[in-house]
């Protein structure tokens, strides 16, 4: 006897079977026995099909969203470009420490008003007196590139 495949959309994750709102096809009687009793999946009719690419269409603007978000602060952080810090220093221009990716963040936030995650700064460890370019990454698509100037106090 053959195996009959059916689609079902999954409620939440299956491990090896797929994420939340995804539509799979699974054999008859696994759906029914398993996925069904146990409220992991439920049978694709049209209504839920329909809801299924509704969000995916609303995911998609969301994701569009964000993107056109970070582009838009790079180009403020950018257009600024030029963001200080100011620590203790001694001799030869070596600083006390090191400038910290929080001390950068709080930087950009005084210079631009732009709160940056310290988590998505990019830099070399600082700790001479000097220009610096900084990557801070804005989205999975989106790297903006400042100049940093470490200065003494």
């Amino acid at each position: 006897m053959a195996k009959k495949n059916v689609q079902v959309v999954l409620r939440q994750e299956v491990a090896k079977l797929g994420k939340a709102g995804e539509v799979v096809g699974v054999a008859a009687g696994y759906a029914r026995n398993y996925l069904f009793p146990n409220g992991l999946a439920e049978r694709i009719t049209p209504g839920v099909f329909k809801t299924i690419e509704l969000r995916k269409a609303q995911e998609a603007q969301r994701k569009l969203e964000e993107r056109q978000l970070a582009e838009s602060k790079k180009t403020a952080l950018e257009m600024i470009n030029n963001f200080a810090v100011k620590v203790k220093a001694g001799e030869g221009d070596a600083i006390f420490g090191a400038v910290t990716h929080q001390n950068i963040a709080d930087a950009i936030l005084q210079g631009s008003g732009q709160e940056v995650d310290r988590r998505n700064i990019s830099v070399d460890e600082i700790k001479q007196l000097g220009d610096y370019s900084v990557e801070i990454k804005l989205h999975p698509e989106v790297t903006a590139t400042i100049r940093l100037q470490v200065t003494a106090a």
